[in-house]
């Protein structure tokens, strides 16, 4: 397995957004698909909700990659 973490700035980023700025996906639109397919992780649980808020301690994975947002 792949870990990585993104530092943001600001106190949240949506998983979608996420997935796009750690370089996960390619576009906004692979992002939506994969996490509608219940392929995407957030600390542990499948997560569906695109527009979920991701902080700072999460943990978000996808496949064998894993990111950590500080």
């Amino acid at each position: 397995m792949s870990k990585s973490s993104v530092k943001i700035t600001t106190e949240f980023i949506k998983l979608d957004a996420l997935l796009k700025f750690a370089s996960l996906t390619g576009s906004g639109g692979e992002a939506k698909a994969l996490i509608q397919n219940g392929e995407v992780r957030v600390n542990g649980e499948v997560c569906t909700m695109r527009g979920k808020k991701i902080r700072p301690g999460d943990t978000v994975a996808l496949g064998d990659n894993e990111v950590t947002v500080e």
